[in-house]
């Protein structure tokens, strides 16, 4: 993934409702789940679901199948993981990654 492809796929994703609407995609896996599913679901006007997927559509992060009359939305799951990836690709500079214990704070230091 590319530097331009990463901020477009993270712009996706900055706003709350296609947040929600990513993760509960994901949640189901290439199952996949209908635009009125996820409506009901997350308790949303099914014209905002329609408009916020378009975004996740756009960015790659949601794939979209036609069955029958029905949508079918999947997450794209190999742009997700390639986003972690280059998200994560120069993490800690090849040093432990672990959490460092926190020093409890004193008065002296």
């Amino acid at each position: 993934m590319d530097e331009k492809a990463a901020v477009q796929a993270l712009g996706a994703l900055a706003q709350d409702v296609r947040l929600r609407i990513f993760r509960a995609v994901v949640g189901v896996g290439p199952v996949g789940v209908t635009p009125g599913a996820l409506a009901s679901e997350l308790a949303l006007p099914p014209s905002t679901v329609s408009f916020h997927v378009k975004e996740l559509l756009h960015a790659g992060l949601l794939t979209q199948e036609r069955d029958g009359r029905h949508l079918i939305y999947r997450p794209a799951l190999e742009t997700m993981n390639a986003l972690l990836a280059y998200l994560s690709a120069h993490c800690c500079q090849a040093v432990s990654c672990e959490v460092a214990p926190q020093r409890e704070s004193c008065s002296t230091c």
